[in-house]
């Protein structure tokens, strides 16, 4: 029975080359599609899960609360990790200290500003289960004078030399000696370190022991038998033995909590906890377009199916003559569906291959090996099935129903059910195919807003040089000097934070609320801070040399920091606020600058407090005033080196390390136009197909009205209304479902593009088109045929 099906569904092939070649296209890219997206997904959700005691592993946190919003904060200071182990060691098993850093690395005439050292406890590799190429996991880092590279750094340094043994400079104050090379970090990791480096080497510095300096991760390790909630219950006991007596002091408090490993990926977007993170929202999105795509795929296979329904009414009536049940029929065309799918399938593996590259390059990170992965073969074979008995369940259904006398007779009527059915599912799909056009649309439009919009500074030609080493640090106000005598250079700040970038948040006493505790954002900054980023100073006065207080008594705010207070920008000035976390010196409130987006679009504008406080920079911003770009970059190095020698030069500009936080919904708009356009051109595949079919079956009429006079026009609307109509009944669907969806996109933006009704019509229009000019390429065709032929076609 088998070979007869196989003998059939070759035969059908054969005889309806364009109609076959239409579903196995449209199938292809379906089932392409969602092996791309099911890659995606499954790396997503695999972050971390190859730790061998993931899940008794956990993250604490200090929980804050800034003007009624509570927050997460992930940075505890060092005294942490050893005060819960020594309190809680029957139910924690290990602690492990993680500290990001970033340190110049020598050898040799190689050196490096690396990014991704952490400095971590001795027990890292057994705490966590990173793979260690060479060196022992139990003592690689029991030396303090020891360092562990990944494959790809040692690489770096040592060319094809043995790593092991060699002595690297760090940070030209110690030399420690290479003990172990782990794998190069999987991209499924939170976590992604280049060297290891042990903490033991600090652990006489002052704020190793300083419970209030919160600087690292830390990690524990419960013991299986421990029910996390357990030890939560503990914590403010904890908080109030080690830090009760700080926060009385300071007037606030912090809860602490702890949060599982394997949950750190997709806990939110935090762009300053240095580590990686996930969005299930994206996860979410890129499923639904998969799903839309191979339904819209499998819409085209019924749809084409129903329409040739008639075509086969013959092989259906002769089958059931000789003997053939509904059932044994039925199966025949879900085999065939099922072949389909199969043939599909092959392609779509084929035509994965020919696009990965593209596919990683726009994630930004290798998958990792897939075909070796059982889940890869298991989904695919589950698509097979699932494509195969959807796409072709209601063919069968209907093919088998077919009276045998009629279908000899060919005097077969599938009626007005399965028209009605064909056009349903034509609304359906191009009411996907709006919806999906609506969508990209209106990111396009907000992603152009976030991009224009005036962020209430000057973002343009501004260059960002950190001050994260030493010399540089030392050197920072001759640096400084040096960068306002170029000629190319309009101001220069040295600051602790860029727009866009980290913002301390401190507790403060304000004059006009007396006992009172406010959090406030705060930047720390030099004279020139409101000139380099040309803030409007909308009350008051900018810091100046004229007064001499400015340094040790001064702060500017902003309008939303001045509501705070009870004032208007006028009557904030000569008040006084006090920085209760810091120093407790009351300063003076000397001016007052228009609210400016120091963070994203996608946070109100908070209250912000700019003081002067010295020595604390992290960062020098830089006006530029140039066309010569390039040659005012060389200049700036040459300063650099000459403050700073053997520390490598590095970067960056304002514009595109603000640009750098709408990061993860530039990427939405690029999947969704990517994959609104594939939906569309399916869509207009099963269109397509269905005109030539609508045009076949009408040859002779059409050759009929061409002799009684009709012009190619009226042809042309004749055969385009009829598949036209559910087309336009689709986008009158998608339409309002648009407008919902994107709504509650754009809420997670506090400031925000309006939704216009012509960004509809646009959507509506573009569909419109696209069907019509796919309808009648096909109609134009039938149009233009010899009256002769079409007459003589049976």
């Amino acid at each position: 029975m088998l070979k007869n099906y196989l003998l059939l569904a070759f035969k059908n092939f054969r005889k309806q080359k364009l109609f076959s070649l239409i579903n196995i296209l449209g199938l292809t890219v379906g089932i392409t599609c969602c092996l791309m997206i099911f890659l995606f997904i499954m790396n997503e959700f695999s972050y971390d899960k190859f730790h061998k005691n993931g899940k008794d592993i956990y993250r604490i946190y200090r929980v804050g609360e800034t003007n009624g919003e509570k927050r997460n904060i992930p940075w505890v200071s060092p005294p942490y990790a050893r005060a819960l182990a020594n309190d809680y060691p029957d139910a924690i098993k290990a602690t492990m200290r993680v500290q990001p850093d970033n340190d110049l690395v020598r050898y040799k005439n190689v050196s490096f500003n690396e990014k991704n050292i952490y400095l971590v406890d001795s027990n890292f590799f057994s705490f966590f289960s990173f793979r260690l190429l060479r060196g022992n996991p139990a003592t690689v880092l029991n030396d303090p004078l020891s360092i562990v590279m990944t494959q790809s750094a040692a690489k770096k340094y040592f060319g094809n030399d043995d790593p092991i043994g060699k002595v690297i400079d760090f940070n030209e104050k110690m030399r420690l000696k290479v003990t172990g090379i782990a794998e190069d970090v999987s991209p499924n990791s939170h976590l992604n370190f280049d060297m290891l480096v042990p903490l033991a080497n600090w652990r006489n510095e002052f704020w190793m022991n300083q419970w209030p300096n919160n600087g690292l991760f830390v990690y524990l390790q419960l013991n299986p038998s421990v029910h996390p909630d357990q030890v939560q219950k503990l914590f403010p006991q904890f908080m109030d033995k080690y830090m009760g007596k700080f926060f009385r002091e300071a007037g606030f408090k912090m809860d602490l909590v702890m949060k599982p490993l394997l949950g750190i990926y997709f806990e939110g977007e935090n762009p300053f906890d240095g580590v990686k993170h996930g969005s299930k929202k994206m996860v979410y999105i890129f499923m639904s377009i998969a799903v839309l795509i191979l339904l819209i795929a499998c819409i085209n296979f019924m749809n084409l199916a129903t329409a040739r329904a008639t075509d086969r009414s013959k092989e259906v009536g002769l089958r059931k003559v000789m003997g053939a049940v509904r059932r044994q029929l039925a199966w025949q065309f879900i085999f065939e569906s099922l072949l389909f799918a199969i043939i599909a399938a092959v392609l779509a593996v084929l035509l994965l291959q020919a696009v990965m590259p593209a596919y990683t390059g726009f994630l930004g990170y290798n998958l990792p090996a897939y075909w070796t992965n059982p889940l890869l073969y298991i989904f695919l074979v589950g698509v097979v099935i699932a494509v195969g008995v959807l796409a072709g369940s209601y063919p069968a259904l209907l093919l088998s129903s077919f009276s045998p006398i009629e279908s000899l007779r060919g005097k077969l009527k599938v009626g007005k059910h399965g028209a009605f059915f064909r056009k349903a599912l034509v609304v359906f799909q191009f009411g996907i195919s709006v919806l999906l056009i609506i969508s990209v649309t209106i990111v396009m439009k907000q992603m152009h807003y976030v991009r224009t919009t005036d962020l209430g500074f000057n973002k343009e030609q501004s260059m960002i040089v950190k001050l994260d080493n030493g010399k540089i640090w030392d050197n920072k106000i001759n640096f400084k000097n040096q960068l306002q005598a170029d000629p190319a250079v309009s101001n220069v700040s040295l600051m602790t934070g860029e727009p866009g970038g980290f913002h301390d948040t401190y507790g403060f006493e304000a004059e006009s609320k007396p006992g009172e505790k406010l959090m406030l954002n705060t930047e720390f900054a030099d004279f020139e801070y409101v000139k380099t980023l040309g803030l409007k100073i909308i009350s008051g006065r900018d810091f100046s040399p004229q007064f001499p207080t400015d340094s040790t008594y001064a702060v500017i705010i902003n309008r939303a920091a001045a509501n705070l207070l009870g004032y208007t920008p006028q009557q904030a000035i000569g008040k006084w606020i006090k920085n209760i976390s810091g120093d407790s010196v009351r300063r003076k409130i000397v001016g007052v600058v228009e609210d400016y987006h120091y963070a994203s679009l996608k946070q109100v504008i908070g209250p912000l407090v700019v003081s002067t406080k010295k020595d604390d920079r992290r960062l020098a911003l830089i006006k530029l005033k140039t066309a010569q770009m390039q040659q005012v970059i060389n200049r700036i190095r040459k300063m650099y080196v000459a403050n700073a020698p053997d520390f490598p030069f590095e970067y960056s500009f304002l514009d595109e390390k603000f640009d750098a936080l709408y990061k993860s919904e530039i990427k939405q708009e690029s999947l969704l136009s990517i994959f609104s356009g594939i939906a569309i051109c399916i869509a207009c595949l099963g269109l397509f197909g269905l005109a030539s079919y609508t045009a076949l079956k009408r040859t002779k009429e059409i050759g009929v009205r061409k002799v009684l006079g009709s012009s190619v026009e009226n042809i042309v609307l004749l055969l385009s209304k009829d598949l036209l109509k559910p087309v336009l009944l689709g986008t009158i669907i998608a339409v309002p479902a648009g407008y919902f969806i994107m709504e509650k996109w754009l809420q997670g933006f506090v400031y925000r593009t309006n939704i216009h009704w012509w960004l509809f019509a646009v959507a509506a229009l573009v569909a419109m088109l696209i069907a019509l000019l796919t309808v009648s390429v096909q109609a134009v065709n039938a149009a233009l045929a010899n009256p002769v032929k079409s007459l003589r076609t049976e």
